[in-house]
C-alpha cells in the first residue's frame, strides 16, 4: 500500500512553478456555490457561498468534519476545483484557479495548529523565505504584537538557538514565532487554523493581542475552536456537514440559539465547570 502511494505521488502531474510579481490584494473573498470531495461524490462542501469584504477579521466555525479546513485547503490551493459545475472562489473578483500557484501564495499567510520550528534561532524563523528583514523590524514586529516575552525571557534574546523542533519552547510561544513570520510577509490575507487550541490563558491573550495587530490592512480568516478568540469577529460563518448553516456576529448568532449557540454555551459551561474544580 505505501509502495502504491508512493508511486501515485510520483507519478503525479508537476505543479506549475511559474512566479511572477503581482499586485498586492485588496483582499475581497468570494465562495461562489463550492462542492468539494476528497472522493468521488462524496462531497465535504455541499454549495458553499459566503463573502468576506478585505480588511474584515472573520471567524469559520464547526463541528469536526463540518468543511473548515477543507474551505482553506480550497483558498490556499493544496486542493483545486477542476468540474466548472462545482462552483468558483475568487480575491478581488479573480478567480484564483486562473493565476500560477506560487504567483498567487505570495499574498496569502497560514498559521498551522501546529507551528513548524526550522533550525536556527528565533530571528531566522521569523524571518525564514524573507531575509532582508532586519533584527529592528523583527523587534518591532514582537512587540506590537505583544510578544515581549520572547525578546526578555532569552538571554539572547531573538538571536536564541532552538532546539529541534523548538522542544525548548512552550506551544504558545511557537505559536507566537508562527504568526510573526507571517506578518512578517505582509500578507493581504492571512488564515490562522486552530492556532489557540493547546495553548494557556495568558498566552491566548498575547494571541489576542496579536490578532488585533495582523488585522490592520489585511483580511483575517479564524478557524477556531475557542470561540472567545472570535467575540469581536466582524462575521461569523458556521458550517455545519458542508453546509453554511448561519452567518453573523457573535452576539446576533447566540440571539439565534442555533448551531453557533449550543457550542458558545458548552464552551461557557466548561469554563465554569473547570473553576469549581
Amino acid at each position: 500500500v505505501q509502495v502504491d502511494r508512493i508511486h501515485k505521488l510520483i507519478e503525479a502531474p508537476l505543479e506549475d512553478s511559474t512566479k511572477y510579481e503581482i499586485d498586492r490584494f485588496k483582499g475581497d473573498i468570494t465562495f461562489d456555490n463550492v462542492w468539494f470531495s476528497y472522493v468521488n461524490n462524496d462531497y465535504v462542501l455541499k454549495g458553499v457561498s459566503m463573502n468576506i469584504e478585505s480588511g474584515q477579521l472573520v471567524g469559520l466555525v464547526g463541528h469536526t468534519g463540518s468543511g473548515k479546513s477543507s474551505m482553506m485547503n480550497l483558498l490556499l490551493r493544496f486542493y483545486d476545483i477542476t468540474d466548472p459545475l462545482s462552483g468558483s472562489i475568487y480575491v478581488d473578483g479573480i478567480d484564483i484557479s486562473s493565476l500560477p500557484k506560487r504567483a498567487y501564495r505570495q499574498n496569502i499567510g497560514i498559521v498551522l495548529q501546529e507551528p513548524i520550528m526550522l533550525k536556527g534561532d528565533i530571528a531566522s524563523n521569523i524571518r525564514f523565505g524573507k531575509e532582508d528583514i532586519s533584527d529592528e523590524e523583527i523587534i518591532r514586529v514582537l512587540k506590537e504584537m505583544g510578544g515581549d516575552r520572547l525578546i526578555k525571557k532569552f538571554p539572547n534574546g531573538i538571536h536564541q538557538e532552538l532546539s529541534r523542533k523548538g522542544v525548548n519552547m512552550s506551544a504558545g510561544e511557537k505559536q507566537i514565532i508562527s504568526l510573526a513570520r507571517a506578518i512578517i510577509h505582509n500578507p493581504a490575507i492571512l488564515i490562522m487554523d486552530e492556532a489557540t487550541s493547546h495553548i494557556d490563558t495568558e498566552t491566548e491573550n498575547i494571541i489576542k493581542q496579536s490578532l488585533e495587530y495582523a488585522c490592520k490592512g489585511r483580511t483575517v480568516i479564524v478557524i477556531a475552536h475557542r470561540l472567545s478568540t472570535i467575540y469581536n469577529a466582524d462575521k461569523i460563518f458556521v458550517l455545519d456537514h458542508g453546509l453554511k448553516v448561519e452567518e453573523g456576529t457573535h452576539d446576533e448568532l447566540v440571539k439565534q440559539n442555533g448551531v453557533y449557540a449550543n457550542i458558545y454555551r458548552s464552551q461557557v459551561a466548561n469554563i465554569k465547570d473547570l473553576k469549581k474544580i
